[in-house]
């Protein structure tokens, strides 16, 4: 039998495939990867970029290098990923705010369906129900009470409009069936200021950030928004066991990269970032930062990436909010 050189050529790289990889996914990566952070340097989503990004380079023998390209709800950071060359060296670390975009915006240079692969979920940012410590209420139960019967319902604070603690109220009061408004401030901070004050009613916010002040007894926890408890802060009920079983709301991340990369690469990506997800010293740094880690299949995190766009654009839609 003849062979020809390509045969010989195909034969040799099948022998080297380690799992039956392709050739595309063995030889790479053959120079650094670079991790686009969609926020400033020193919050929740860079934290874990790094984190993550440090183990990966450690897996994959490349230097793993992190660039913060802040701004527009996420959008730069989104569109200039979108726009890379799908090789695997340009990846995401996508947040929450992707999911809402198509809602908001009219023309958005990129499509959140098919502009990136989904590789894997890599954590939650859970939202805390809080309020001030002297309040009446200290139940879900009392809170949903006190709105209903309030003339004006609620008054929650929010760190910006299309943020997730903004949209997760929305939902929240639509499904107590109270009124009320949410205030848009810049960031958290001044946001706690009016509700130390009194001036507000509730936020919905991280737990590291309240837990300061729950300490000095100044605020009170009533609920989490996830869909179970989070070892973050176990003694928090869920608003699903306080009879809201409809609001689940948090900040999300999650891996992604240009539409087109080689299904070889994203699969190596997910196998490793899972690794990093269940290593100790990674699991600690997240929940540090007041995350709570996930993992799991590509496919699970496009599923979730879809449900959270409809869920989200339903919200927006029946609260009618415009992007500022």
């Amino acid at each position: 039998m003849n062979l020809t050189r390509r045969h010989l050529l195909g034969a040799a790289a099948a022998a080297l495939a380690p799992l039956g990889l392709p050739v595309a996914a063995q030889s790479w990566p053959s120079r650094p990867v670079r991790l686009i952070s969609p926020y400033n340097a020193g919050g929740s989503n860079d934290i874990l970029t790094r984190v993550l990004g440090d183990f990966l380079g450690a897996r994959l023998g490349q230097a793993v290098v992190v660039e913060n390209r802040a701004g527009a709800g996420t959008r730069i950071a989104n569109d200039y990923v979108a726009k890379a060359p799908p090789d695997g060296y340009t990846l995401l670390h996508a947040a929450a705010p992707i999911a809402i975009g198509e809602a908001l915006y009219a023309n958005l240079p990129y499509d959140v369906h098919k502009s990136f692969e989904a590789i894997v979920s890599t954590a939650i940012a859970p939202l805390f129900l809080v309020v001030n410590a002297n309040a009446p209420y200290k139940t879900v139960a009392e809170f949903v009470r006190w709105g209903q019967s309030n003339p004006k319902g609620f008054t929650f604070g929010s760190p910006g409009a299309g943020s997730a603690p903004h949209l997760t109220a929305e939902l929240l009061m639509r499904s107590a069936g109270a009124k009320g408004i949410v205030v848009q401030f810049k960031g958290d901070a001044p946001a706690y200021t009016e509700l130390l004050a009194g001036r507000i009613d509730a936020t919905l916010t991280a737990i590291s950030t309240a837990v300061p002040h729950v300490q000095a007894g100044k605020l009170r926890v009533l609920a989490v928004a996830n869909e179970k408890r989070t070892p973050l802060y176990p003694e928090a009920p869920t608003f699903v066991e306080s009879g809201l079983p409809n609001v689940v709301g948090y900040g999300w991340y999650g891996l992604m990269a240009p539409a087109g990369t080689p299904a070889g690469i994203l699969q190596r990506l997910n196998t490793e970032t899972n690794a990093a997800i269940a290593d100790p010293e990674v699991r600690r740094k997240a929940e540090a930062a007041g995350l709570q880690l996930r993992g799991g299949t590509a496919a699970e995190f496009r599923t979730f990436l879809d449900s959270e766009t409809r869920k989200w654009a339903q919200v927006i839609k029946a609260a009618n909010i415009v992007a500022e």
